[in-house]
């Protein structure tokens, strides 16, 4: 399998409506990356990030949701 670099200087990062403003123990994922959802810390937004792929992602979600 190929793995290809994926430039996340430009991302525009949003965290769950469900977080406060105390910035507490959050993730936050970027759009625009057709196929992927990255995904970070937000205590940490220098830090890695992951890269789910965006079938799993809308999987997970629904899981969290009781839609799965």
């Amino acid at each position: 399998m190929r793995h290809t670099a994926v430039d996340l200087s430009y991302a525009q990062w949003r965290r769950s409506s469900y977080s406060n403003s105390n910035g507490g123990e959050c993730v936050e994922v970027a759009d625009d990356f057709p196929g992927l959802v990255p995904i970070r810390d937000s205590k940490n937004p220098h830090g890695p990030a992951l890269l789910i792929p965006a079938a799993a992602w809308t999987a997970f979600v629904g899981l969290l949701k009781g839609q799965g």
